[in-house]
């Protein structure tokens, strides 16, 4: 799919998601909207039901809306079209900087095995410096996106030194598995799916380069006025958290049909992931604003921003 028409779908999505939300509230005064992916903890807490019981006794109802990435996510947060959502490190620097009224609120540890730099089975590529001129697709302004500055800069490379494809997952599957890019910087369940259906080798993964949080946020506003809901919200994701960590392939199955991978891939997948959702810390912003600083100072922010401005305060 060509770039304007990336812009269109992630457009009609975000459209979607607002005229649902106004549907919704029209209907019930209450209402949390939450935007959640395919994979992950959230999809989890949609299917087992269990936030709606907790949030009936408040008077609220929920709304969920899935998108395919954290980008458009946050978006949708931006425009008012949703209150509560998951993204990794990258996208809400992007969103901040455009002037999003995102807070964050918890955040899920480390789990720098979860994203990587792949390349063919065949390849010769051996090492990172090797990307050197080469071709590497990734998604724009996604976790992956910090990933790929921290490895060229950690093998002596500049970010310009490789010819970057900004691509959609399944787009980017399509090019690398045609050979159409040298490297794929990706993040699981991708990752996983990747390796088990092309033999994809991992040139690099996160570990030691970056840690690849999970930050769960709230927009400014709805937290103002509805600071029980979103904890009773993070109450209920730190259950499924809990749950996932000793059920894993009980999960995997569960998911296997929405995400459309087989059982052993997203095993492996959760597997890499991190558990024990816990409060937002000033060391973990002070990472958030390590990487506003790095792509200011490569040219792809326009301004910069102060990540603390939008960590939860005491008693919000």
């Amino acid at each position: 799919m060509r770039s304007f028409e990336r812009l269109i779908a992630a457009a009609l999505i975000v459209a979607s998601a607002f005229m649902s939300s106004l549907g919704v509230a029209a209907a019930q005064d209450k209402v949390i909207r939450i935007g959640y992916q395919k994979y992950g903890k959230l999809v989890l807490l949609k299917g087992k039901g269990t936030l709606e019981d907790k949030l009936k006794p408040l008077g609220y109802k929920v709304s969920w809306t899935e998108f395919p990435s954290g980008p458009p996510l946050l978006e949708a947060l931006n425009v008012g079209a949703i209150d509560f959502g998951i993204a990794g490190e990258t996208p809400p620097i992007f969103a901040q900087t455009a002037g999003a009224p995102l807070v964050y609120l918890a955040y899920d540890p480390p789990a720098p095995q979860g994203e990587a730099i792949l390349v063919p089975k065949d390849s010769p590529l051996k090492t990172v410096a090797d990307l050197r001129g080469k071709k590497v697709a990734l998604n724009k302004g996604s976790n992956v996106h910090y990933l790929l500055v921290r490895a060229l800069e950690h093998a002596g490379l500049k970010y310009t030194d490789v010819k970057t494809h900004f691509l959609a997952p399944s787009d980017a599957l399509a090019a690398f598995s045609q050979g159409a890019v040298d490297a794929w910087v990706i993040w699981d369940p991708y990752e996983a799916a990747a390796e088990a259906s092309t033999g994809a080798r991992i040139l690099a993964d996160g570990t030691g380069l970056v840690a690849n949080y999970q930050f769960y946020f709230s927009s400014k506003d709805f937290l103002a006025k509805n600071p029980q809901a979103v904890d009773v919200t993070l109450e209920a994701l730190t259950e499924v958290d809990e749950w996932t960590k000793n059920n894993i392939e009980k999960v995997a199955e569960l998911l296997s049909p929405s995400v459309g991978l087989p059982v052993p891939v997203l095993v492996r997948s959760l597997r890499r992931e991190s558990y024990g959702i816990k409060p937002i810390t000033d060391d973990v912003i002070a990472s958030q604003q390590k990487i506003a600083d790095t792509f200011f100072g490569l040219g792809l922010l326009p301004k910069t921003i102060k990540v603390s401005d939008a960590q939860r305060k005491p008693g919000s």
